[in-house]
């Protein structure tokens, strides 16, 4: 069974759309979708510096746009034809709603934009940061973090946990770190997948009305807990609170294995997720669709995984 993934904020690079745009229609769509979103996301995927699309407001539709002209180029006909699962990594969730028919790809890009905006003003209210915590025993890591006041806000299976709160939270935990682990603060703009997100959340469930939905195409896996879920208006819910919940890619992770996975592709700008599907889940084929390049072998493992029916 093939499962398509989509990526989340962190994952973009300068320059990673400009080969995409020799691709048929891809100029075309990232131009239409400049409107919708009242950015030049061609600008953006080709010319901005790092330092131009680290910033949420523009990270989080970039990607999304990303993910679905790179999803339309690998699988013109849609995903219901060869796909079994669908999941994405936080913002990717957006990509993967698109990607599965809940929302049009217009919505999901004024959905993101809302988003985008709105964490970027719920960072701005209160100093707050991330950081990632490699290794140590999970129990031990858990206890250290609350012991500080600090939020898992993702969890990324095989030893990885993103811890968030305020950026003094953050030098405490790194003065008085948990045994074994290694810390690496994240350049984020605040504490995503916290309370300190709650202004983002109520700014989204107005707009949530507004849009329209449809049950997914394919299983669609939850970040909130992995399950599955089946009505185009519970994922759309889950996608305004989950700004405020953690990210349970951990548990994303198990299902896509349980449901019988038998390959994964993740749509550009593609690496982080297909890293830790190879870590997390065995005997998994993947493939990280960076670059055009990489479209003849996607093919391939649509053309060998795609169509099986997933487990009951």
């Amino acid at each position: 069974m093939l499962v398509i993934v989509a990526p989340g904020q962190g994952a973009q690079t300068p320059g990673f759309l400009s080969p995409w745009l020799e691709v048929d229609g891809v100029a075309d769509r990232l131009r239409a979708w400049s409107e919708v979103v009242g950015l030049d996301l061609v600008h953006y995927g080709t010319e901005a510096s790092e330092e131009e699309i680290k910033d949420t407001a523009v990270a989080q539709p970039l990607l999304v746009a990303a993910g679905l002209v790179t999803a339309g180029a690998l699988l013109p006909e849609g995903l219901p034809a060869v796909a079994g699962a669908v999941a994405g990594h936080s913002v990717g969730e957006i990509t993967a709603a698109a990607a599965s028919g809940v929302l049009s790809a217009d919505d999901a890009l004024v959905f993101v934009r809302e988003r985008s905006l709105a964490m970027a003003g719920a960072a701005a209210a209160t100093a707050t940061g991330m950081a990632a915590v490699l290794g140590g025993d999970p129990e031990v890591v858990a206890a250290k973090l609350a012991e500080h006041g600090l939020t898992a806000a993702n969890n990324n299976g095989g030893g990885q946990i993103v811890a968030a709160g305020t950026l003094e939270q953050l030098e405490a935990l790194k003065a008085d770190p948990p045994a074994g682990a290694r810390l690496i603060p994240l350049k984020v703009a605040g504490a995503f997948h916290t309370e300190h997100m709650a202004p983002g959340v109520e700014r989204l469930a107005k707009l949530a009305p507004t849009l329209t939905t449809a049950d997914p195409s394919v299983a669609y896996v939850s970040n909130r807990d992995g399950e599955v879920v089946q009505s185009g208006a519970e994922v759309l819910d889950r996608l305004v609170s989950q700004v405020s919940n953690p990210v349970r890619w951990d548990l994303c992770m198990e299902t896509i294995q349980q449901l019988g996975a038998t390959a994964v592709i993740e749509l550009s700008p593609a690496g982080t997720l297909t890293n830790l599907v190879k870590r997390n889940v065995k005997g998994v084929a993947t493939l990280a669709l960076k670059t055009p390049a990489d479209l003849e072998k996607a093919r391939g493992l649509v053309a060998e995984h795609g169509g099986q029916e997933q487990n009951a």
